[in-house]
């Protein structure tokens, strides 16, 4: 199995450490068996200990993660007692950022048709991905508020595209299309009202989509991607996008294939260190009371197999969760009446039957 691999987790705060402690017994199952042979250590970073040292993420604590562990696992972020999420900024985007982790990977894949809200899901189902730029565009951080309060109050934001960045990302999605022998790729941005931030996406997917001449491109304005996505979810292989438009469609493409339960995301710079991640937010209405649906952190983890080499294991992983959601051995909002704890442990039990442990 090669090189045993090393993996820095960070719970975070709300529902971060329960569904992520789901996660390490999927984990620990695949290491039993010897498909995925990992270590991994706990980091206390969150919301209690920014609260307790001040510090979000020690000054040199992202090279450090970079040079010591091949990977990075996240819960969730976000706590009432820190209104403004200064400690997630702190560690969630200074990781990105530092660690130039600039492809925001979002798949969307349908396990189970019934769990899905739209009538216009066919037999192709749904398995598209979305491409995100993670490091610019309008989440760049460059704007100001002027008078703020006041009738007179003005707030700016910088919609940063560079070419360098957007062409890294165009090319990183259709070099992907390729490898997974995917026929289409699709630029997503709003190029007609933004022309001067959303031009440069128009003209390098058109210049780079002459080198993939073996695969479909096409070009949609976001919103009339948001009607299609709703129509016809089926068409769509892969998407790419700018920050902002990125994250609305990764959001609507997670709701129809069965809400952020299921929703996993992986930060990625081919050949560092990735940081991967569930999307639904930390939820502390719900932290403590064994309702959260961890399978957005087991999926999160498959992602992150696949990164560190062992695909196989990544795919068991989907499939258990398949199985959970075929058997109704879910968490409710997937029809279920699972509690989150027993909900991992019925994964991690089917991965062990999988795998013949």
């Amino acid at each position: 199995m090669g090189q045993r691999k090393r993996i820095a987790v960070i719970p975070g705060d709300g529902i971060g450490p329960e569904v992520v402690r789901q996660a390490l017994k999927v984990l620990s199952a695949m290491r039993d068996a010897g498909a995925a042979p990992c270590e991994w250590d706990e980091l206390p970073y969150g919301a209690d200990h920014y609260l307790q040292t001040g510090i979000a993420l020690p000054p040199d604590e992202p090279a450090r993660l970079s040079r010591e562990y091949d990977a990075l696992l996240v819960g969730a972020f976000g706590d009432p007692r820190i209104p403004d999420e200064l400690h997630a900024r702190g560690i969630l985007l200074r990781l990105r950022t530092e660690l130039d982790l600039y492809i925001n990977f979002r798949p969307a894949r349908l396990l189970a048709r019934r769990i899905s809200p739209l009538r216009t899901v066919d037999d192709r189902g749904v398995d598209l991905v979305i491409f995100r730029e993670n490091t610019e565009g309008a989440y760049s951080g460059l704007g100001a508020t002027y008078r703020p309060g006041a009738p007179e109050e003005v707030g700016i934001v910088v919609d940063v595209n560079t070419r360098r960045c957007v062409e890294r990302l165009i090319r990183a999605a259709f070099e992907w299309a390729r490898s997974r022998g995917r026929r289409r790729v699709t630029l997503a941005d709003k190029a007609n009202a933004m022309p001067e931030a959303h031009g440069v996406w128009r003209r390098r997917f058109a210049e780079i989509a002459e080198e993939y001449a073996d695969l479909e491109s096409e070009h949609r304005y976001v919103d009339a991607l948001c009607m299609e996505l709703v129509r016809e979810p089926g068409r769509f292989d892969v998407i790419v996008a700018p920050n902002l438009v990125g994250d609305i469609l990764s959001d609507l493409a997670a709701e129809i294939v069965g809400g952020p339960g299921l929703a996993p995301s992986a930060n990625l710079h081919p050949g560092r260190t990735g940081l991967f991640e569930p999307v639904h937010g930390s939820a502390p209405a719900l932290a403590g009371r064994d309702l959260a649906n961890p399978f957005a952190a087991i999926l999160s983890a498959a992602l992150m197999l696949d990164e560190l080499g062992w695909p196989d294991a990544a795919e068991t992983a989907r499939a258990a969760i398949a199985d959970a959601i075929a058997a109704r051995k879910t968490t409710r909002d997937l029809g279920g009446e699972l509690g989150t704890e027993a909900a991992g442990d019925w994964v991690a039990a089917r991965v062990r039957q999988r795998l013949g442990a």
